[in-house]
């Protein structure tokens, strides 16, 4: 199994960063854990075209993780030699939003049926609403469903991907809870968002302020890896924006709470299961 760091980037617009978006490929398998600014230039950076796409799951509602929903549901279906339906799993309200996703592209599948004979109909699109403690497959994997605190952001998910003994954990947003504990279980992987807090709280700014109450610091993401007996614990969506040369820096404030491997770095960066 090999996981991708696509988009590492937050709300905030960064020139080297895209927005929050992980690729999962192994045994045939080609998913990507949320689509945020820019997911398909590193997609196809990473190797993977749009129709190679086995699904798409989405962690939770925030614009900065769904921002290219309709480049995605677009592109996978322009590129498509053969109707392949897609299908998009997430947390109670991701039909809603497929749903006026799909209408505001209303015009422009029109156009492309008008223009190309091939295409006789608009992209096949499956939204599936999932709950913690739901079980469900996507081609050779198991996929488990857990709940995670980002309130007030709610409901939110993270997913933990199962391939033989091989097991990765996308966690999304949020703060360490019980039922990221029970998903992390002795994974193989976790990823999970993080924020330097330190830096953060130096900021004379409310709305950034508001952010430190309900995503995961460096030490408690490394935290819920040890407490859990994770393998490797890989580190996405950074705020404040990562820096080139503060790697060290940002792995340093980790490695008091967990021996593991520790992966960070820029988009594109990639760890081998």
């Amino acid at each position: 199994m090999r996981i991708t760091l696509l988009g590492t980037g937050s709300p905030i617009p960064d020139a080297r960063r895209a927005g929050p978006s992980t690729l999962v490929t192994a045994d045939g398998l080609t998913v990507l854990v949320d689509c945020g600014r820019g997911v398909l230039m590193r997609l196809v950076a990473a190797g993977v075209l749009p129709p190679m796409l086995d699904g798409l799951l989405i962690t939770h509602l925030h614009s900065d993780h769904i921002t290219d929903l309709g480049d995605v549901i677009t592109t996978r279906w322009v590129m498509s030699p053969v109707s392949r339906p897609l299908t998009i799993v997430g947390p109670p309200g991701i039909r809603e939003v497929v749903d006026h996703t799909l209408a505001s592209l209303a015009p422009d599948v029109r156009y492309r049926i008008d223009h190309h004979e091939d295409l006789t109909e608009g992209p096949a699109v499956t939204a599936v609403e999932v709950q913690p403690g739901d079980v469900f497959t996507m081609g050779s994997a198991t996929i488990r469903v857990g709940a995670t605190d980002h309130k007030p952001v709610e409901p939110t998910v993270a997913f933990r991907v199962e391939i033989g003994d091989v097991s990765a954990v996308l966690g999304g947003d949020g703060v360490p809870c019980a039922g990221l504990d029970e998903l992390c279980r002795d994974a193989t992987a976790y990823v999970q968002t993080v924020i330097r807090d330190d830096l953060v709280k130096l900021v004379p700014m409310q709305r950034l302020q508001d952010i430190l109450d309900y995503h995961s610091t460096v030490a408690q993401a490394a935290e819920t890896a040890a407490r859990n007996g994770v393998g490797t614990l890989v580190l996405t969506h950074y705020v404040p924006s990562l820096q080139p040369g503060q790697e060290d820096e940002w792995r340093a404030l980790a490695s008091p709470h967990f021996s593991g491997p520790i992966v960070l770095g820029d988009d594109l960066t990639a760890v081998d299961l």
